[in-house]
């Protein structure tokens, strides 16, 4: 361990800027698909693919390399997520049809996963050598900036790239990015250890726990096309869900080295709890990235970078809220106030018609850059308390897959309502839906009397 401060900003910086990549590639492609769909001859629709193989890719990705961050070290999949990430870059940008896409976007959704799971390792571990007595909450705030509220960056950042030299460098401007991540990781991130032991593929197979991963991405898979089927359901792959969920459940009991801690799960009810309040209210932050934006575009006419420039400020919001909460390890109280803001703006949301004023609009956006900064920071300070080290790289990258399970949700019920036309009528439904899963998650968290706790007391080193 150097010297001096523990997390310089030689350590943190290919974190932060790897841990960017991720939700500005899932926004940014929005503004790209129509320049698409004419250059390849396809329908929109069509080209909404490169949006679903993302989702997906990282669904299952986020857990899985957090597994091989804690077995083989997490600088290794770090960088060879970047790489991955080089590679998807290179091929989008020289792309002639969809499938040439498809696959450049499922090898950005998986080298993009690599780098939150393992910079939470990483920084967990470097904490537990520094002998800290707390999170380090100003590091897991800077990381949670670049790791979520940059989501809503990629629509104007996007918009400008497509605008200026068109669709292909959507997918180009991976690559300087890759680079730069890729010599600061090599540079400033210190060696992993050595891993111990020559080993067969079958222990292998047995320390990553290859039958629960593909029982994970199966049942994953299953649900999530049954998200994106909506609202025309295809029932068959919730049924296929469920069974492949079962037995997933049935062997992870039963496996020595489980990738999906089952028991964990069962019996750590507090970090179950995170999950599921992350869900529910990325949900609702989401519906506004997809709803709102498109309700904006139908009925007022406006472009996506205008729409992309109007949130900005949400995001701007939520990012200046995220320090001085992380940076107090602060849990309880933003999480409420993330439910009640959540709730608030849900209720704005009704009362919004086709003539309402913009700065009704940017003041709904606003008041839910509040709810995206608290459940952001006292989620992921809860998580880190709430788990030992050995654990940090699953639960962590579980934790953004419960995050993509609600943003995903939250475009099938836009996709509900928004399917035939889009009204003020199907954004008031929408709101509704919002203002009870945003009263839910208030009760979830106000009952919730594990994160009462001190963080001082809850965190372990």
């Amino acid at each position: 361990m150097p010297s001096g401060n523990p997390f310089s900003w030689k350590f943190v910086a290919p974190l932060y800027m790897g841990s960017t990549l991720n939700p500005i590639n899932s926004s940014m492609i929005a503004t790209a698909l129509v320049p698409i769909a004419a250059f390849m001859h396809v329908s929109v629709a069509q080209t909404t693919m490169l949006v679903t193989v993302l989702y997906l890719a990282s669904s299952i990705a986020q857990p899985t390399a957090g597994k091989l961050s804690e077995e083989f070290g997490p600088r290794r999949v770090f960088l060879a997520g970047i790489l991955m990430v080089l590679l998807g870059g290179v091929l989008g940008g020289v792309g002639r049809d969809l499938t040439m896409l498809v696959v450049s976007r499922i090898l950005i959704g998986i080298g993009t996963s690599t780098a939150y799971p393992s910079a939470m390792l990483l920084i967990r571990r470097r904490a537990e050598v520094a002998g800290m007595s707390k999170p380090p909450g100003r590091v897991l705030g800077a990381l949670q900036i670049a790791g979520v509220v940059t989501a809503a960056v990629g629509l104007p950042v996007g918009g400008v790239l497509v605008d200026a030299w068109g669709w292909r460098t959507t997918f180009l401007i991976n690559i300087p990015f890759a680079l730069i991540a890729f010599g600061m990781a090599v540079l400033w991130i210190p060696r992993d250890a050595p891993v111990q032991g020559d080993m067969s593929v079958r222990d292998i197979f047995a320390r990553l726990d290859v039958t629960g991963i593909i029982g994970f991405s199966a049942t994953m898979t299953a649900l999530l096309v049954f998200l994106f089927s909506l609202p025309n359901p295809a029932w068959w792959d919730i049924c296929l869900a469920v069974v492949f969920g079962a037995a997933l459940v049935w062997w992870e009991l039963r496996a020595k080295r489980p990738f999906l801690d089952v028991r964990m799960l069962a019996s750590n009810l507090a970090l179950t709890r995170t999950y599921v309040r992350f869900a529910a209210l990325t949900l609702c932050i989401y519906t506004v990235l997809y709803g709102v934006t498109e309700w904006i575009g139908a009925l007022r006419g406006v472009s996506a970078l205008e729409t992309g420039l109007l949130l900005l400020p949400m995001s701007g919001l939520s990012a200046v809220i995220v320090g001085p909460i992380s940076k107090r390890n602060l849990v309880r109280g933003p999480l409420i106030v993330a439910a009640m803001s959540c709730m608030l703006a849900s209720i704005g949301l009704l009362f919004l018609t086709a003539t309402a004023p913009m700065m009704w609009i940017l003041l709904i956006t606003l008041a839910f850059g509040v709810t995206l900064g608290t459940t952001v920071s006292g989620n992921q300070t809860a998580l880190y308390t709430q788990v030992t080290a050995d654990q940090m790289g699953t639960a962590s990258g579980l934790f953004r897959t419960f995050g993509y399970i609600g943003s995903i949700a939250s475009s099938a019920i836009v996709e509900v309502f928004f399917h035939a036309s889009v009204s003020d009528t199907g954004m008031h439904r929408i709101a509704g839906i919002m203002v009870v899963i945003s009263a839910l998650a208030l009760l979830f968290t106000v009952t919730d009397g594990r994160l009462r706790v001190p963080v001082s007391a809850e965190y372990r080193v």
